[in-house]
């Protein structure tokens, strides 16, 4: 009997140690959540709508943890408090002109508060601040858009396969420019009678050259695009001399 109680006790213990311990670990835990162990400070929010938002979720600045959701509250209809509790130490960098969104930790993950950087010349954002915020775009709103957009392509490929029908039927300027062989052939003859064109019109331009009354009109125009040539080579010579003289220039200072 005497063995029996002892045992009893031993158990009793073990289980009042591992129920401490569990105990510990769990204060811990929340506490280390909560940022209970380390100062803080609290800045302030205002929400039309949360998105799910949840005391407790993380804040973060720069992708960093920074600090905890502290409380939620309902104002009125058209507006939600949001509390945070932010680490003392980073207090230095967030201003009064930093701005506060709220996103999720990927797709689909918990959401949580996203401090901007303000600008340089901003003040510190004091205890109990408080920051504007950026309404969230609501999933529902996006996968509504998305919808609307497959409905348009939907359609939008349906009348691309009606065209390639009738094309492909011969309706239509465009079918039957693609589908009648005869058009085809008119079309390589137009080609045909441009190119032919071109050619005679080469050889009556040559003609006119050899012509001494047009002979004096292609010898001026041959002259003026000789000097315009001559005036930009003189301009690129002139640039050059002009960098070699400033980069001659810049050695013998740096000497």
């Amino acid at each position: 009997m005497k063995v029996h109680s002892q045992n009893f006790k031993v158990r009793l213990g073990l289980f009042i140690a591992i129920g401490i311990f569990i105990f510990v670990v769990a204060i811990f835990l929340i506490g280390k959540q909560k940022n209970l162990f380390n100062p803080v400070y609290t800045l302030n929010t205002t929400f039309y709508n949360v998105g799910g938002l949840q005391v407790g979720n993380k804040v973060r600045f720069s992708g960093i943890n920074v600090g905890t959701v502290d409380a939620v509250r309902i104002i009125n209809d058209s507006t939600v408090s949001v509390t945070m509790f932010i680490k003392k130490d980073v207090q230095k960098f967030i201003k009064t002109n930093s701005e506060i969104s709220i996103g999720s930790e990927g797709l689909i993950g918990d959401k949580l508060l996203q401090i901007s950087q303000g600008t340089s010349n901003a003040n510190f954002a004091k205890d109990g601040s408080s920051l504007v915020s950026n309404e969230p775009i609501e999933m529902d709103e996006i996968f509504a858009s998305l919808k609307i957009t497959a409905e348009n392509a939907e359609l939008i490929t349906d009348e691309l396969a009606e065209i390639m029908i009738s094309i492909n039927s011969g309706e239509g300027t465009l079918g039957r420019l693609i589908n009648d062989p005869k058009i085809a052939e008119n079309l390589s003859q137009t080609m045909s009678n441009l190119k032919s064109s071109s050619k005679g019109l080469d050889e009556n331009m040559e003609a006119a050259k050899e012509n001494f009354l047009l002979r004096g009109y292609f010898n001026r125009k041959e002259k003026a695009e000789e000097k315009a040539k001559k005036k930009a080579e003189e301009k690129k010579e002139k640039i050059r001399k002009e960098e070699e003289r400033k980069a001659e220039e810049a050695k013998k200072k740096k000497n």
